[in-house]
């Protein structure tokens, strides 16, 4: 199921995206969808990370030791 938001953007954004809509033969839609999708991922991913960092029980380590611990 679908939902119609409408939203002001900043004019150069909108001719971002329209013109690399039309040079790929994509649909303005599809990018902007995909662009939420990654944000919302990258969002969560970073406050998870945030989280972990504020909790005074989370273990932190050293880049050298997880380096070690993947073995590269």
């Amino acid at each position: 199921m679908t939902i119609l938001k409408a939203f002001r953007l900043p004019a150069g954004l909108v001719n971002r995206l329209s013109s690399l809509a039309r040079t790929t033969h994509r649909s303005e839609k599809f990018y902007v969808t995909e662009a939420l999708a990654h944000y919302f991922e990258d969002y969560a991913d970073a406050q998870i990370a945030k989280d972990r960092f504020d909790d005074p029980k989370s273990k932190i380590i050293s880049g050298a030791d997880l380096r070690k611990r993947l073995g590269v």
